[in-house]
């Protein structure tokens, strides 16, 4: 096991951050699976299951189970660890410049494209080394001044040559759900069904550069760019999803950490035969198809369906009283699909988002994440 802390500087004078990256197996070996728990640093669910992910991953690395390495950051966004406002955390956005902790990474594609114009031949490997080395010399020369900036940099250092990467996130309250890439729908099966997931959301550009996508994209891009090279997808990202913020014990983690030991086992990085998976409890949707059940009024919300539920398109997903007036509104689903999250508030204000639904059919476009 090797530790490595990263030492970021603060927004005002005397003031610093710390970032800590725990790597176990073989540095050198292939493949590297990179695991990241708390970059949205109000949600605790994977920062604890990041946190006992690596005491198993001790007890592997001590009997010489791990090919490869796993590294795992537990703890990913100091900066927003750090922020209170009147004893409440806010972990998402960035109290400074009011920016999402998890948008705005750099889309290197373009640069990498131009860069690599004529440099790469007909063997994948070898083109793979070329570009992993080229995307982490754009990670060098990425100029940055904020902290949380800082903090991009730093985890995209540590992630961009992985083979696999998993972004622990959470919703307010919600069952387990993946975002990926289309192209990756098979790779994480695997996770999905041993974590029990819901939905898994689809889409090749979600919008607003998020971490995962940020690390995947350079790829696509390339593999477009120069069509007649041999350009493999280096890279297969997710963010999983963790239930909800209040879902959080040492036994649930435990389990959770075990999933996804086990999906290291199906992928051949951790020695051992994989444990029978359970029953696929969900089909890859596209997130172009997920709608955002939106309030129409202030009030306060009662939710008539419990998370889990297969919902038509009609149905009353909440209602919203007015305590005042004595008003109901019923908010109904626009389409059909699985009731996989909704808020962790009661309280509603006028077009607040209500819930999600995993639909099949396509009926979104631009940007599919909340800013």
């Amino acid at each position: 096991m090797k530790e490595t802390i990263f030492d970021i500087e603060g927004q005002g004078p005397g003031t610093r951050h710390s970032l800590k990256c725990v790597e176990f197996g073989r540095h050198a070996d292939t493949p590297l699976v990179y695991i990241q728990g708390g970059l949205h640093a109000d949600e605790a669910p994977g920062i604890i299951v990041a946190h006992a992910l690596c005491e198993t991953l001790a007890e592997l690395e001590a009997a010489d189970a791990i090919f490869g390495c796993v590294r795992v950051v537990p703890v990913a966004n100091p900066v927003g660890l750090s922020q209170f406002s009147l004893g409440q955390q806010e972990g998402r956005f960035d109290l400074y410049d009011g920016r999402n902790f998890n948008r705005h990474y750099p889309d290197f594609g373009p640069k990498l494209s131009a860069r690599l114009s004529n440099r790469l031949g007909t063997d994948a490997s070898a083109n793979t080394a070329v570009i992993r080395a080229e995307l982490m010399a754009l990670v060098e020369e990425w100029h940055v001044v904020t902290p949380s900036d800082n903090v991009r940099k730093c985890l995209m250092k540590l992630a961009i040559d992985a083979d696999y990467v998993l972004d622990l996130h959470c919703d307010g309250e919600a069952e387990v759900h993946l975002y990926t890439q289309p192209h990756f729908a098979r790779i994480f099966s695997s996770l999905a069904t041993r974590l029990h997931a819901r939905a898994v959301l689809l889409a090749e550009i979600s919008g607003l550069n998020p971490f995962d996508e940020a690390l995947v994209r350079p790829w696509l891009d390339l593999a477009r760019a120069l069509p007649d090279e041999n350009i493999p997808l280096g890279c297969a990202s997710t963010t999983v999803e963790l239930r909800g913020r209040s879902d959080v014990d040492r036994r649930r983690a435990r389990s959770d950490a075990e999933a996804i030991v086990e999906f290291l086992r199906d992928l051949g990085v951790v020695k051992g035969s994989a444990a029978q998976a359970p029953a696929k409890l969900c089909e890859p949707t596209p997130l172009a198809g997920s709608e955002a059940v939106i309030s129409p009024s202030a009030g306060v919300v009662s939710y008539a369906l419990d998370l889990g539920h297969h919902v038509r398109a009609g149905d009353v997903i909440a209602e919203i009283i007015d305590p005042l007036s004595g008003t109901v509104t019923a908010v109904k689903a626009q389409t059909s699909g699985v009731f996989y999250a909704r808020a962790d508030s009661r309280i509603a204000e006028r077009g607040k988002r209500l819930g999600k639904i995993a639909g099949n059919d396509v009926f979104r476009n631009g940007p599919l994440l909340s800013p």
